[in-house]
């Protein structure tokens, strides 16, 4: 019987580690990918219609828009869809929020806490699940991304999305998006971006910001990381709508004095805000875990720990309590038989003292 003998680098079919990074993109194809994309701002700036340009999907077939005298006194609802695409043997879960009802009633006081609330259930449920004994299959339904969308015809941020900011940017990656960017030219739409940076600066705002690329980049890579980052917030058109212009079928929006091309990177940010999107999509997920997950998760931790030192203070405090009241019990107890003591010493003296005066 042969010994068989190991396979040197120069032999053919050799695997070293080499080969580790194509391991790991077969394993993470098979696997598929998950990213959750929730999207916010008032109604009829066409969050929707962005959703469906984006990943060529009706997320929406049956949606209903309420009238305006049932948005008078309605909440903020949470509607999660969760579509699966694949796109060349690559499968993505990918999991839209939608928040219909935000900023629509007549008191928008506190209208995002429904918000903030979902997103601290979904870092608890995971939490909850890394935590089990069963690891192997967590679902991640944690918000990687929030696309909050700034109307076009404001002069810059309202009192209300700046609470909105303020109150979620420690908690999900916030990218801010200017809708229907058609209504604006072109210095008034770098008008408008130069005037909601200063904004959130001034408010101390923390939105999502693109890594820089690496020195061994090539130098498109870093041209476009520079772009994308210049291009924040994105201002951006969306349209499902197929139209013919010189020939080629394309997305967009026909006017009376022409046509605006969704993906004509001249007419909108629509291309970069997808580009972003896409090629830094696993950033997007490292930040919601390294950074917005971990101080969720030590609060909770801190929490419970100062949970404990209440409870445990609060089982001395009931112990001494039961314990002084133990000593006072058995104090009246002695003072009590001292007492019974005494009247029965005092019960037996006269008796003893007539006795002996009867002898005498």
């Amino acid at each position: 019987m042969s010994e068989q003998k190991m396979q040197g680098p120069d032999q053919q079919g050799y695997v070293g580690f080499a080969n580790l990074p194509n391991q790991v993109h077969r394993k993470s194809v098979k696997k598929g990918f998950e990213f959750t994309l929730m999207v916010a701002g008032e109604s009829g700036l066409g969050k929707s219609t962005l959703v469906n340009s984006l990943f060529l999907t009706d997320l929406y077939p049956e949606r209903v828009v309420p009238s305006a005298v049932e948005k008078i006194e309605q909440t903020v609802k949470i509607d999660a869809s969760t579509v699966e695409i694949e796109e060349r043997g690559v499968k993505l879960r990918l999991t839209v929020v939608d928040t219909p009802g935000y900023g629509d009633a007549i008191n928008c006081h506190d209208c995002y806490r429904p918000i903030v609330e979902y997103i601290d259930d979904q870092f608890e449920r995971y939490l909850h699940d890394e935590s089990g004994l069963n690891r192997r299959h967590i679902v991640d339904n944690r918000v990687h991304s929030c696309f909050y969308f700034i109307s076009a015809s404001g002069h810059g941020l309202k009192p209300l999305d700046i609470e909105f900011m303020k109150a979620l940017h420690n908690k999900v990656n916030i990218v801010p998006v200017i809708a229907k960017a058609d209504t604006l030219t072109r210095g008034e739409v770098n008008l408008l971006k130069k005037k909601i940076l200063r904004e959130i600066a001034q408010n101390h705002i923390q939105i999502y910001h693109l890594p820089d690329a690496d020195d061994d980049e090539d130098e498109d890579f870093k041209e476009q990381t520079r772009l994308l980052k210049e291009s924040i917030p994105f201002a951006i058109v969306g349209s499902t709508q197929m139209i013919e212009v010189k020939g080629k079928s394309v997305r967009g929006r026909l006017y009376p004095w022409g046509v605006v091309e969704v993906e004509n990177p001249e007419h909108c940010d629509f291309l970069k805000l997808r580009t972003m999107l896409i090629t830094h999509m696993q950033d997007l997920q490292e930040v919601t875990h390294d950074l917005h997950y971990e101080n969720f998760r030590a609060q909770r931790l801190l929490h419970s720990k100062d949970s404990g030192k209440r409870m445990e203070e609060n089982i001395k405090d009931n112990t001494l309590s039961a314990l002084q009241a133990k000593d006072e019990q058995i104090r009246r107890m002695q003072e009590m038989v001292e007492r019974m003591q005494a009247q029965m010493k005092a019960q037996t003296s006269p008796a003893s003292s007539g006795k002996s005066t009867h002898q005498v």
